[in-house]
């Protein structure tokens, strides 16, 4: 569970783990350092990582504040789906924008949870909202996005649940015809582009692994795929998968 500070982390853990686990404080910055917390729910173990929260670098005035921040990049990389805590009552800052990266360069699952949903009503809509977070955020356009009022326990739960789709989705393992229909789909759209006078040729694509899922393709030569293209195609592999909503790992190798 990561976010900036004051956002509600602390509040939400408490209110899924159905006891005051956390010091929820409305002073900014409570939580020093990552904190797990066990928690059962319809007979299955949980493990939320509440963080410190996350401050703009020329204010870590002190060596706790820098721990917290390295302390949060780890908890993310130890996460099977991480939470991105979001103040619906205020802007997207920077370190918002730099949390979100951190999350999909780490090819991490993620729900977008704005927060403080009751202070924001009236003012915007949920699909209004949505559509500023994608201009915001687009490194995570793949992410859902689900709003909440952690203080009063509103849409708590239903949060819990989307992560937990989110990771049943990261442990899906698609079909190699499947995965090769996908992938001749996606090049029969829009085909690469020739670079040194050759153009790159895909002979065949499948998944190794999961969490994310992984899968390779052959091509005559890997270094023919631009970096646009392999986004484009691991775009594609999501919305042709049965992963849609989770950060997907190209791997392109020779034949």
């Amino acid at each position: 569970i990561v976010g900036r500070r004051n956002v509600g982390k602390s509040t939400f853990v408490n209110a899924i783990a159905g006891e005051e686990r956390m010091i929820v404080s409305e002073v900014a910055g409570t939580t020093r350092d990552a904190v797990d917390v066990r928690f059962e729910k319809d007979g299955k173990t949980f493990i939320a990582i509440d963080t410190a929260g996350v401050r703009k670098k020329k204010s870590m005035d002190s060596s706790i504040e820098f721990y917290g921040f390295v302390r949060a990049k780890k908890s993310i990389e130890r996460a099977d789906v991480v939470l991105l805590i979001l103040d619906v009552s205020s802007k997207i800052v920077d370190m918002d924008r730099r949390l979100a990266r951190e999350v999909a360069d780490q090819l991490k699952p993620c729900v977008i949870v704005g927060n403080k949903w009751d202070l924001a009503k009236g003012r915007i809509d949920t699909g209004e909202y949505a559509d500023y977070l994608e201009a915001q955020m687009p490194v995570l356009g793949y992410a859902p996005i689900t709003f909440m009022t952690a203080k009063t326990g509103r849409r708590v739960m239903p949060t819990l649940e989307l992560a937990q789709q989110l990771f049943k989705q990261s442990h899906q393992r698609a079909p190699t015809a499947t995965v090769n229909r996908a992938l001749r789909e996606a090049v029969r759209k829009r085909g690469p582009k020739p670079g040194k006078k050759r153009i790159a040729k895909f002979y065949y694509g499948t998944q190794v692994d999961v969490a994310p899922p992984t899968i390779v393709i052959f091509v005559n030569d890997p270094e023919l795929v631009p970096a646009a293209y392999r986004r484009y195609l691991a775009n594609a592999m999501r919305e042709h998968l049965d992963f849609p909503e989770v950060p997907v790992k190209l791997l392109f190798r020779p034949r």
